[in-house]
This record gives C-alpha cells, sequence and structure tokens, in this order.
C-alpha cells in the first residue's frame, strides 16, 4: 500500500519543473471540471445552429436561440442558492460535491429533452424553450464548477488551475462540437446530444475523487424565511463592502470590451479579404487552438513566477496590442503570412490573457459565497461586450474601414489598462482580494474571513 502511495509523487517528481504543477491534483480536477463546463455552451451555440440548418429552420429563426446563451451573463441572479442551499439527499457527500451531482444531472436531463424536441419550422418555441433550458442548466452548473474549482485550489495554484480549467474548457467545447457532428452524421441528431451529454461525467468524476475542498465555508446555517433576503443579497453586499469594489466592477466591466468588440469581427474580414474556407480552416481554427494553448501554459507558468499583479497588467497589454496586428492584415490583405502572425499573436495573448485575469477574478472572491461572487465577476465581465459590441461592430466597419476599426478597438482597449494600472499603484489590487485569494488549506478552519 505504501508503494502505491508514493507511485503519483514519484510520477510527477520526473517531470519537468515547469510542468509539475499541472499535474497536482487541483489543478488536474480543473481539467476535469473545464471538460465539463464546456460542453452545454457548444450543444446550443455552433453545434445547435448546425442541426437547425439541417432541418430547414430559416436563419432569421435561429437567431431567437441566442436566448439560450445570454442566460449565462444572469447566471448570478441565481447563484447564491449555490452557495446557501444545502441539499440533503446528498448531504454526507458535502455541499459542493453534492451540487455538481445534481447540477450535472440537470445538464443531462436538459441536452437530452433538447435531442428529442424535433425542431419543426411550422412551431419552433418547444426548440427555443429546450435550448434555453439547456443554458440555465448549463449556466448553474457553470456556478457549481467554477466555486469548486476556486476552493480546491491554494492560492498559488489559482494560475496553474485556470490554465488547465481553459485547456478543459476549450477541448470539452470543441470535443462536444465534434463528436456530436460525427455521430449524427451515422445515427442523428438525437443520438448526437444524448453521447454528448457524456462530457457531464469528468467534472462528477473529479468531485467524487477529490472530495469536498478543505477551504469551502459554508455560510451560517439559516432559519426562518425572513433570513432568505439577507442570503442572496450578502455575497453581494459583501463584495461591495470592500474598499474600492466600484472602481474593481468598473474595470471588470470596461477590460474586455475591445478585445471582444474584435474578436466578434475576425471571420467578416477574413471573408472580406478573400480568405477561402480552408484557409480560415487552417489558420483560425487548428493554427488558433494551438496559439490558444501555448498562451494558457504561458499564462500559467508567469503567473506563478511574474506574481498576479504584473501577470495581469502583462497581459491586457498585450490582447490590447493584438488588435493592432488585425489592422495591419487589413492593411495588407489576402496574406496567409499576415493571417498567421495575427492570429498566432492574438490567440497567445487571449490565453495568457484568460489564465492570469480569471485566476484574478478568482482571488477576488470569498471563501464564504465563491460560486455567488464569481457568478457576478463572470457574467460582469462578458455582458457589456456581448451586448454593445454585437450591436455597434458591424456599422463601426461599414463607417470607417477595418483598418480604422482595429485601431478604434485598441484605443478602447487603453482605459482598462490604465485603471488597472492605477489599481497597482494605489495597492488596491492587493486591499481588493477575497479570502479566496489569501487564504491557504492549512489556515481554513481557523481564520474566519471578514464580513
Amino acid at each position: 500500500m505504501a508503494g502505491r502511495a508514493a507511485a503519483p509523487a514519484d510520477w510527477r517528481a520526473d517531470l519537468p519543473e515547469g510542468v509539475r504543477p499541472y499535474f497536482e491534483n487541483g489543478p488536474l480536477a480543473s481539467f476535469a471540471l473545464g471538460l465539463s463546463s464546456g460542453f452545454p455552451f457548444a450543444m446550443i451555440g455552433a453545434t445547435l445552429t448546425s442541426r437547425l440548418a439541417q432541418d430547414g429552420i430559416t436563419k432569421s429563426t435561429i437567431t431567437a436561440f441566442t436566448l439560450a446563451i445570454l442566460v449565462y451573463n444572469f447566471k448570478f441572479l441565481w447563484a447564491w442558492i449555490v452557495d446557501g442551499v444545502r441539499i440533503p439527499l446528498h448531504g454526507a457527500l458535502g455541499q459542493r460535491v453534492s451540487w455538481l451531482i445534481v447540477a450535472g444531472v440537470l445538464v443531462v436531463a436538459a441536452v437530452w429533452n433538447l435531442a428529442l424536441t424535433d425542431p419543426d419550422p411550422a412551431n419552433i418555441m418547444p426548440t427555443v424553450i429546450a435550448a434555453v433550458l439547456v443554458g440555465i442548466a448549463g449556466a448553474t452548473y457553470d456556478i457549481v464548477i467554477d466555486g469548486y474549482r476556486i476552493e480546491i485550489l491554494e492560492p498559488q495554484q489559482l494560475g496553474y488551475g485556470s490554465g488547465m480549467s481553459q485547456y478543459g474548457w476549450r477541448i470539452g467545447s470543441a470535443g462536444a462540437g465534434a463528436v456530436a457532428l460525427v455521430v449524427a452524421a451515422r445515427f442523428g441528431w438525437e443520438a448526437a446530444y444524448m453521447a454528448c451529454a457524456l462530457f457531464a461525467l469528468p467534472a462528477i468524476i473529479a468531485g467524487l475523487v477529490i472530495g469536498e475542498p478543505t477551504r469551502h465555508r459554508a455560510p451560517a446555517e439559516r432559519k426562518g424565511l425572513g433570513t432568505v433576503a439577507k442570503s442572496i443579497w450578502g455575497p453581494f453586499a459583501q463584495f461591495f463592502a470592500r474598499e474600492g469594489a466600484l472602481i474593481v466592477l468598473l474595470f471588470i466591466l470596461v477590460h474586455k470590451i475591445g478585445d471582444t468588440l474584435a474578436n466578434l469581427t475576425f471571420r467578416l474580414l477574413f471573408d472580406d479579404l478573400g480568405f477561402t474556407n480552408d484557409e480560415i480552416a487552417f489558420y483560425d481554427v487548428s493554427l488558433g487552438f494551438f496559439a490558444y494553448m501555448i498562451g494558457v501554459f504561458i499564462g500559467g507558468v508567469l503567473y506563478a513566477r511574474m506574481g498576479m499583479k504584473r501577470s495581469v497588467m502583462l497581459s491586457l497589454v498585450l490582447m490590447a496590442v493584438s488588435n493592432l496586428s488585425f489592422a495591419g492584415l487589413a492593411a495588407a490583405g489576402h496574406s496567409n503570412l499576415g493571417m498567421a502572425a495575427s492570429i498566432g499573436f492574438e490567440n497567445i495573448a487571449s490565453g495568457f490573457g484568460g489564465v492570469v485575469v480569471i485566476a484574478y477574478f478568482s482571488a477576488l472572491t470569498d471563501l464564504r459565497f465563491t460560486a455567488a461572487q464569481y457568478a457576478l465577476i463572470s457574467a460582469g465581465a462578458s455582458i457589456v461586450g456581448r451586448f454593445v459590441t454585437g450591436t455597434t461592430a458591424g456599422s463601426l466597419i461599414e463607417a470607417m474601414g477595418y483598418v480604422n476599426f482595429y485601431l478604434l478597438t485598441t484605443v478602447i482597449a487603453v482605459p482598462g489598462v490604465l485603471i488597472y494600472w492605477w489599481m497597482m499603484h494605489t495597492g488596491l489590487v492587493d486591499r481588493s482580494i477575497g479570502t479566496a485569494g489569501t487564504v491557504g488549506e492549512g489556515d481554513a478552519r481557523e481564520e474566519e474571513p471578514k464580513a
């Protein structure tokens, strides 16, 4: 038994020093969590679009299904339930693991329901409702997964764990999309969706193996209906009671607008420059995927070596500058080398930024309200970009052209960089960190977080 117990440690010791932290229990579990987090989004994104198109649904009708994706932006409205409500059926497993099981089962049920709902051009509403239910279940699973991920990672593991989570999310979403297309071509869309539901299992298995996180601090027992309101606003009140909370929230809201505005338009640029589908598939999909994976790895390493503040600052600058590469591509015209360079730079910067910024956002949470606060933060990080930029990108390109448009997206990214620079130099970054970024496993049971 002793030899078997020592084997994993010996195996990790043989890995290169820079890679070893990724294979600790917390980051490995984060990879499994990411796999399950990514697949529901794929089921109501490109995969559902393909299914509806093949079933003869019109393009204008397909746009109604954006409602299912928008659900993710409002998950903070019910995230408090995950933090504050215990599930008696699985109480012995712990609150977080119990919720992983229940939310995972809900996702499987919702995906199967969508599989069995036949898209009818004459009555599309049942399919819309089924897709929205997948969005609700997937967003709930995300709430649980994010809370669990933050709590199983020590403060020094947040960078590596965020990186592994990003790996898992990309592979889970892409893998589910690929499995759906392959199975659908042979056995139909019902079988395809049912097969993809298996992607819900990795997070549940990780929860059962790792168990309830030591750092998790459930809120105090609440008694009576009069305390329900407090359980809802408590996580948000705790966040906004911190020094500089409004500045931090402003940074969360604006830091990604320029990047989101640019990303929405890449395929339009490629089409107008005359790139073929094969070229787009090779450079944007294949090369972009591997560049993103490299960026994720770099992000985990630099977060550990440079520290949170400097690595986040560097990532914000790189993500802003990456938009300039597409201004260069637009000016150069149809250039395979230019496309490879811009796509490679953009995805490395996005992968790097995704890791360190997510690690920073994770560190902002309080261990009593991890799920609710991270749901608020992650929703805030994307909601402005999706609502504002989605309605302005096309008209801006028509008005000023691609080159000036990408120069504008670079300028729009500057306020986020400046706000974070100010937060760094005034010490607000350090003062705004929650207990998730400061309290380790050893003192999780001894020290109570401040309200």
